[in-house]
Parts: C-alpha cells; sequence; structure tokens
C-alpha cells in the first residue's frame, strides 16, 4: 500500500531533512546521518539496500575521491602560491579582470576534470586573489563553483550527475561531445554575461598593486613533475580510455590517478600518506551517500513508479512535452537537494516511463541496456542539464558547492544557504530557459538525429 508506516516514515524523514538543510536549521551532514538513521531504526532500509546505494553512488563518489586526492598532493609543491601570484599580476588590480580570470580558469578545466576537483584545485588561487584586491571571496568562490557546474556540460566528465546519466544509457565521450556540448557553452555564456550585475561590488573594483610582485618558488620541482604528470594522466584517460584495448571508465580513472598520486607522495617523503587522506572532504562524500540513500529510499514508495503512469497519462508516447517536464522537475528537485542522487532517482522514473508507453523494453529497466532509440536521447539529455544547472541554485545543489562552502569555513567565513541564493538562483533560471531551447532544437532539427 501506498500510504502505510514505512512510506509515511519515507516521506517525513525526506522531507524533513530537505527542510532542516534549507532552513540552516542543522548541519547538512548531521541532517543526513539523521535520517539515514531514522529509515535504518523504521525497517526501511538494511545492509543490503546500502550496498545497493554504493553500487549506484560509486562511480560519483569515485570522481569525488580521486580528484580530491590528485589536487591535495599538488599542495606541497608550491605551485598554487606561484599560481596565485601569477593571477594577481593578470589582473592588475582590476576586480573586472578577476571575474574573467575565473572565467578563464575554470571552465577549460571542468572540460575534462569533476567539477568539485576544480573548485578544489583552484579555490586556494581565488582566495589569495581577492584579498590581495580587498574584495569578499565568498562571490568569486560562489561563482567558480556554479560556473565549474555549468562548464561540467561541455564533457561527459564534468559533471558527476551528467556521468550517471550518460553511462546509463551507454552514451560514449565522442557523442557527448557531438549532442550535448553546445548546451554547455550555452550555460557558460549565460553566467559570464550574469556575473557582472551579481558581482558588481567585485566587478567595478580597481586595486594599486606594486610593479614587481614577487614570485614564490616552486618548492621541490621534480615532486611537482610527477604530481603533474599524475593529474595529465587522470585526463588523458578521461578523454581517452574509451579507446583503449581495455577500456577505462572514469570513475577506475579516478582511483588509478588517485592511487598513483599517493605512491608519488608516498616515495619522496614529502608528507605522510595519512595527512593526504585526513585532508580530503570526507564531509561531502559522506554527505552525498547519504542523500543516495533517502532518495533509494523514496524509490521504494513506489512513488516513482506512480509518477511513471501518470507521465504516460499526461502526455501519451509525446517526448518533447516529457522532456519539458524533465527538465523543471529535475532542475527543481536538484536546486534543494544534491543534484546527483536526485538524477538517480529520476533516472528510474523516465526508464518507467518509456517502458509504459511501449517505447523501450521491459529490459531498459536493467542496467546494461543500451538500445535507447535516437529519438529518446532528448529526455536524457533534458535531465543532464536540470541535473547539473538546477544544482546551481542553492548550497546543496551541487558537489562543487558544497565544498565551496567548506574552503570558505576553512578561510574564517560562512556561506549560508540564503547568500548562495542569490547568486545561483537567477543564474539557474537564465541557464535552464536556454537549455529548453537547446533541447527543443534537439527535438526539431536533422542534425541531431
Amino acid at each position: 500500500m501506498l500510504w502505510d508506516f514505512q512510506n509515511i516514515l519515507i516521506l517525513i524523514v525526506f522531507f524533513g531533512v530537505i527542510l532542516a538543510i534549507a532552513f540552516d536549521l542543522i548541519d547538512m551532514v548531521v541532517a543526513g546521518l539523521v535520517g539515514v538513521s531514522l529509515l535504518v531504526l523504521g525497517g526501511v532500509l538494511d545492509g543490503n539496500d546500502v550496498l545497493e546505494v554504493f553500487g549506484t553512488a560509486n562511480g560519483a563518489i569515485a570522481l569525488l575521491f580521486g580528484g580530491m586526492v590528485v589536487a591535495r598532493v599538488l599542495v606541497p609543491t608550491g605551485l598554487f602560491d606561484q599560481l596565485g601570484a601569477r593571477f594577481l599580476r593578470l589582473t592588475r588590480g582590476s576586480g573586472k579582470r578577476f571575474v574573467l580570470g575565473i572565467v578563464a580558469m575554470v571552465v577549460p578545466l571542468c572540460a575534462v576534470l569533476p567539477n568539485a576537483t576544480t573548485v578544489i584545485l583552484l579555490a586556494p588561487i581565488v582566495v589569495r586573489t581577492a584579498r590581495a584586491l580587498d574584495v569578499d571571496f565568498i562571490g568569486p568562490l560562489v561563482l567558480m563553483a556554479i560556473l565549474s557546474n555549468s562548464a561540467g556540460l561541455l564533457t561527459l566528465v564534468g559533471d558527476p550527475a551528467t556521468f550517471l546519466v550518460g553511462s546509463s544509457i551507454g552514451m560514449d565521450f565522442t557523442t557527448y561531445l557531438r549532442e550535448v556540448s553546445l548546451g554547455g557553452v550555452l550555460a557558460v555564456c549565460v553566467a559570464v554575461l550574469m556575473a557582472p550585475f551579481l558581482l558588481k561590488d567585485v566587478w567595478r573594483t580597481r586595486r594599486e598593486l606594486p610593479a614587481e610582485l614577487p614570485l614564490p618558488p616552486l618548492e621541490r620541482p621534480w615532486f611537482c613533475v610527477f604530481a603533474l604528470g599524475v593529474l595529465v594522466m587522470m585526463v588523458s584517460l578521461f578523454i581517452l580510455g574509451d579507446l583503449l584495448p581495455f577500456p577505462v571508465a572514469p570513475q577506475a580513472t579516478a582511483i588509478i590517478a588517485a592511487s598513483f598520486a599517493l605512491l608519488v607522495i608516498h616515495s619522496w617523503k614529502v608528507e605522510p600518506v595519512d595527512a593526504v587522506l585526513r585532508d580530503v572532504d570526507w564531509k561531502t562524500l559522506v554527505f552525498l551517500v547519504c542523500m543516495f540513500c533517502l532518495v533509494d529510499a523514496f524509490a521504494e514508495t513506489h512513488l516513482l513508479d506512480l509518477l511513471s503512469a501518470t507521465v504516460y497519462r499526461w502526455f501519451g508516447a509525446d517526448l518533447l512535452p516529457v522532456a519539458m517536464t524533465m527538465l523543471v522537475a529535475v532542475g527543481v528537485l536538484s536546486s534543494v537537494l544534491a543534484n546527483i542522487p536526485v538524477v538517480a532517482g529520476m533516472l528510474i522514473l523516465v526508464k518507467g516511463f518509456l517502458v509504459t508507453a511501449e517505447i523501450v523494453p521491459e529490459d531498459a529497466l536493467g542496467s546494461l541496456f543500451s538500445g535507447w532509440p535516437g529519438h529518446t536521447i532528448p529526455v536524457f539529455v533534458a535531465m543532464m542539464f536540470a541535473g547539473t544547472l538546477g544544482g546551481n541554485a542553492t548550497l546543496v545543489g551541487a558537489s562543487a558547492n558544497i565544498v565551496a562552502a567548506g574552503i570558505c569555513r576553512n578561510n574564517g567565513q560562512t556561506l549560508s544557504f540564503g547568500r548562495f541564493l542569490r547568486y545561483g538562483l537567477p543564474i539557474t533560471i537564465g541557464q535552464l530557459l536556454a537549455s529548453a531551447l537547446y533541447v527543443v532544437a534537439m527535438f526539431a532539427l536533422p542534425a541531431f538525429k
């Protein structure tokens, strides 16, 4: 039955956790852990359910973990100090150059690295430059997180939510570039055009800088070479892994890169491996696992099955309104929940709808099905856009946002839910409108079919 005790408990816990986080009533990780604990005590989740959650979440978690380790190993090289000094030189004391410089740094990296990894790599540079220009670093860090999420649409591996959708339908790296990447370009353009208005105090800043800013030397140059070599290897495998005789999946690439990064730092005796692992943002990883558990429990209420049937009653087999509905629904949900588990749940709904509409066979509900008709792909692309860009709206919408909040906290300031919303919501609305036009074009233009 839909309204038995367990289903009611799931809905209360699910929405209770969302509201507790949205109104800053409790730390987000504590809220997630308490929610999962209540579901375990209520008999909703057991050990097998948690194992299934890890099976769904392992790709996204591996991408984040690997990126965090590789970024952390680069810290003792002094590379970030030197890059920060060079970046400050390039700004010439101009806030406008500072903002545009963030765009120039973030967008190319996020085309080949997971977005949270890019935030971890570049945040020290942004914080140092903001302090040198005597401006608040919270706004630039939020912009960096939003840009990293948006530019994550440029390639299949740029955002964990995008990778989750793409891998679930068997989309490879090159197909993604051909069919989806242009939408990522539009999303980045929207964010760049709105940045001067949302960061107007930073944009208008002018500071006099010393004529010659000293460049700090690289510490341990050869160690830096090997650490950067691991980063290059990771990027190369992200791009070329599918072309190898034995294909290497992006999540496997992240773990391989983390392993070699730890080997490098252990071999050079720069610092203990334990110190590197302690600095991994376990809080973000734990929170994402908790959200996957909550979404998995929500799926057990069979409300998603009911919604699949409802979508079919509303639209029949007409996929354009379904894609628009997914764009709005996933976008809204991804703004108040971590986007990765939201996308995982909505994949169940969409695949269920396509089976109900007899567009694909029932085998499509399994993880190994890859025979998706071409005219169904825009529906999944709409989910990619919504899951990735909807996460720009709020603090908890994407892993990069949560990482940015942690960096603000580590640097002595608090990034609140409300403050992130002031930057994120206007950009998200503009990006989703642009995405809707792109999805309509996918249905209408022969080039996409």
